[in-house]
């Protein structure tokens, strides 16, 4: 798990002037849920991505930027294993072209967030 998403995340609820009661609350959580965000034990849902970007006033991209490029690279390593001897059929036309296309825009935001 993340140290320095969980210390990003702690520092926001810091700088906004919250309690983790007050963030459990606002995410209808038990407390100790915000203590292990904050302590890289969990990592949050989508719901609670969003509404923790909404309570902490910072951007998706802002507030967990560091599980986006962690993805950037898994999926990357996973690109390179993704089988080849597929079935050709009308579904798959477009398949060749859109996994070039997710190569080029993961090394292109890696390279822009390095």
């Amino acid at each position: 798990m993340s140290t320095q998403f969980a210390l990003d995340l702690r520092l926001a609820r810091r700088q906004a002037g919250y309690t983790q009661r007050d963030c459990a609350h606002l995410l209808a959580v038990h407390q100790s849920k915000i203590s292990a965000l904050e302590h890289g034990r969990n990592l949050p849902d989508l719901e609670q991505i969003c509404m923790l970007s909404l309570i902490y006033g910072r951007s998706f991209e802002a507030l967990f930027g560091e599980i986006l490029q962690s993805g950037r690279h898994r999926l990357r390593r996973r690109l390179r294993s993704i089988p080849k001897d597929i079935r050709s059929y009308a579904g798959t036309r477009n398949r060749e072209r859109s996994l070039e296309g997710l190569e080029a825009r993961l090394v292109a935001e890696m390279a822009d967030h390095d």
